[in-house]
């Protein structure tokens, strides 16, 4: 291969959407954090430095070195993720984080990436086919297994994101029946939180009725919904029982305020209802920066690490948040785009895990400060406090764009 500078064919479109993000999340860091004595803003701009030469490693190495190894990648993070349970640092009750001097780096951050390129290379084996059952529950294994060492840390947050991986399956030729299952459980568990278990069985056995004779099912077909009648009432008389036995008091607060079962705006509740305040009172144009009273005030607790968007929605107003929000959708579309025309299959798939992991951190994200979803620790990509998350997308993101710049190169 000839020697190239590592600057051509890139998509600049995406750089710069990148370099905004990262610019205005700072800004907003800043804000937040001005009033702090841990010198938040100053250790953030000494990440976003330090991602100058990480960038330039990933675009210096060729973008089929990444195809190539993708396995020891994951493998790595892996043995990462499970060296936290020796390792680790306990801060808030997660051993997330292994400590570096007085930094802390946490793995699952950058096991996101490796474990796109994991899924990605194994996709793209031309013997794989998602029809068989077994190719399905080798690539769900190496979905799940990352979310097994990331979940008893505790980090549901962390371990929520790879749930973007079976929409990326999907795309891929997963059976329809698998997102459909996830979709009804979700449904099912909310619906049997608000109403007694016996109306939600009673709902889903009129539904199965009005299916089978609406589309003229066969007999074998009343036996399969018989089946999954049975197996719908035991997950929904299952529900309160795990709801109380397994989840932990907190999050069973805070599913109880999202459904609007109980208020607690002094206690678990707080975040989200100053959260709420700190938006609202942002109007259409803001108050300005460094202006917002919320956030001068340090009334949002994590205010520059998960509830970041608070500051936007205060000083930058509906204008500004709208405005940080297009820039995180072009990005997606953008990389979307980018997918759509690579010429290698590897390529492709990892593009789409690039798009979904960001857009699920940015939903969650957004619709956990807007109260629309409960607090469970998932940070806004580019734009929250910490040297982890930064470099983790930074990484899935520019090993994309070198990817992508490398495309007119065969394998």
């Amino acid at each position: 291969m000839k020697n190239q500078s590592i600057t051509n064919n890139l998509d600049w479109i995406c750089i710069i959407i990148y370099g905004l993000l990262v610019l205005m999340g700072w800004l907003n860091i800043y804000s937040s954090s001005l009033s702090s004595t841990e010198g938040t803003y100053e250790k953030q701009l000494i990440f976003i430095a330090l991602t100058i030469p990480l960038i330039f490693i990933i675009l210096s190495v060729d973008g089929k070195f990444y195809e190539k190894y993708a396995s020891i990648f994951f493998g790595i993070s892996l043995l990462s993720l499970a060296g936290l349970f020796v390792a680790g640092k306990t801060i808030a009750g997660q051993r997330c984080w292994y400590a570096i001097g007085s930094f802390t780096l946490q793995p699952s951050e950058f096991a996101k990436a490796a474990t796109a390129l994991a899924l990605a290379k194994y996709l793209s084996d031309s013997q794989i086919h998602l029809k068989d059952v077994n190719r399905q529950i080798q690539a769900l294994i190496i979905v799940f297994l990352p979310v097994m060492l990331i979940l008893p840390q505790p980090d549901p947050g962390s371990a929520l994101i790879y749930s973007i991986f079976i929409i990326i399956l999907y795309r891929e030729g997963l059976p329809s029946w698998y997102v459909w299952t996830g979709f009804l459980t979700i449904l099912l568990f909310v619906l049997t939180l608000i109403m007694q278990p016996q109306y939600v069985i009673i709902l889903a056995l009129v539904t199965l009725v009005f299916v089978h004779f609406k589309s003229r099912l066969s007999e074998r077909n009343i036996a399969l919904s018989s089946i999954l009648f049975v197996l719908i009432s035991s997950f929904v008389l299952s529900v309160n029982y795990v709801f109380t036995h397994v989840f932990k008091q907190h999050h069973r607060d805070r599913f109880n305020i999202l459904l609007g079962k109980s208020v607690d705006t002094k206690g678990i509740g707080y975040n989200t209802n100053q959260s709420e305040i700190a938006i609202g009172s942002g109007g259409w144009f803001g108050k300005g920066f460094l202006e917002g009273t919320q956030t001068k005030g340090g009334f949002v607790p994590e205010q520059h690490t998960d509830y970041i968007f608070t500051t936007v929605g205060e000083e930058w107003g509906f204008i500004g948040s709208l405005f940080v929000i297009g820039l995180f959708v072009g990005l997606f579309l953008r990389i979307i785009y980018l997918a759509e025309r690579q010429k290698t299959k590897f390529s492709r798939v990892y593009g789409y895990c690039v798009a979904g992991i960001l857009f699920i951190h940015f939903f969650v994200n957004i619709a956990m400060v807007l109260g629309i979803f409960p607090t469970i620790g998932v940070p806004l990509p580019f734009f929250s406090y910490g040297g982890s998350g930064l470099w983790g997308f930074t990484i899935l993101l520019f090993i994309f764009i070198k990817m992508d710049a490398n495309k007119v190169n065969e394998w």
